[in-house]
């Protein structure tokens, strides 16, 4: 298989809160991680679709790891798995 990704995924298992004004809030786990995004495991909710760009903190069990939440692009989901992009700041 032709590998096209550009940063080396780390397997995780953070907490993810996604947030946008037309949703609210999207409470997942992220799968893996990377300079790049993050392949982020949701249940029961209804995913917005790709190209929604949600402000994002990630979360361990005491307390936030990014005390801003940043931009990310929904860039594809598949069943309840969504592709997150970092979006640069600016």
């Amino acid at each position: 298989m032709d590998e096209r990704r550009r940063f080396e995924r780390t397997p995780t298992s953070i907490r993810v809160e996604m947030t946008h004004p037309s949703f609210g809030t999207i409470v997942g786990f992220a799968r893996d991680i990377s300079d790049g995004g993050a392949s982020v495991l949701v249940e029961h909710c209804q995913i917005p679709p790709a190209g929604t760009v949600v402000d994002v903190m990630f979360k361990k069990v005491v307390g936030p790891i990014n005390s801003e939440p940043v931009k990310m692009q929904i860039m594809h989901q598949h069943r309840n798995v969504i592709g997150l992009m970092f979006k640069p700041a600016g």
